[in-house]
């Protein structure tokens, strides 16, 4: 079987009110074509960052039932936060975020080459597309 293509994953996460109803967005790409899409609603009184740890948790689950753990993976997120904390560049203060970071770090070793890449808001469209589906899709609509 020929190696992968690698893999281009945007993922976002939000919730209304911070904390409040939140949901996640993930986009799977490789190369240009698409390879799956989903938003959730994952509950309520959650964080923005809690949910943006949840998005890339969803995504690695994805790429299990993708059977995709060869692919060389990148990480798209508009959470610098984020992105710099599962880096290892920044500490995790928030004992609920350092669960999140250590279920993503688990779920990691499964995996090849995984990269996670800090991108504007405004290239992460598709995914915060699905965040805000999910959460109208719950009668939750912005304020």
């Amino acid at each position: 079987m020929p190696a992968s293509e690698s893999l281009t994953i945007f993922t976002d996460g939000g919730a209304r009110g911070n904390p409040g109803p939140a949901a996640i967005g993930v986009v799977i790409y490789e190369g240009e074509k698409k390879v799956a899409e989903a938003g959730q609603f994952i509950g309520e009184k959650q964080t923005n960052n809690w949910a943006e740890y949840e998005a890339v948790i969803f995504a690695l689950g994805k790429l299990f039932e993708l059977e995709r753990r060869d692919s060389d993976i990148d990480f798209k997120l508009d959470s610098l936060l984020v992105v710099e904390q599962l880096k290892g560049n920044w500490k995790i203060k928030e004992p609920a975020l350092k669960l999140q970071a250590e279920k993503v770090r688990s779920l990691l070793k499964e995996f090849g080459r995984v990269t996670f890449s800090h991108i504007p808001r405004e290239q992460n469209k598709e995914a915060d597309a699905l965040v805000n589906d999910a959460l109208d899709a719950e009668g939750l609509h912005a304020a």
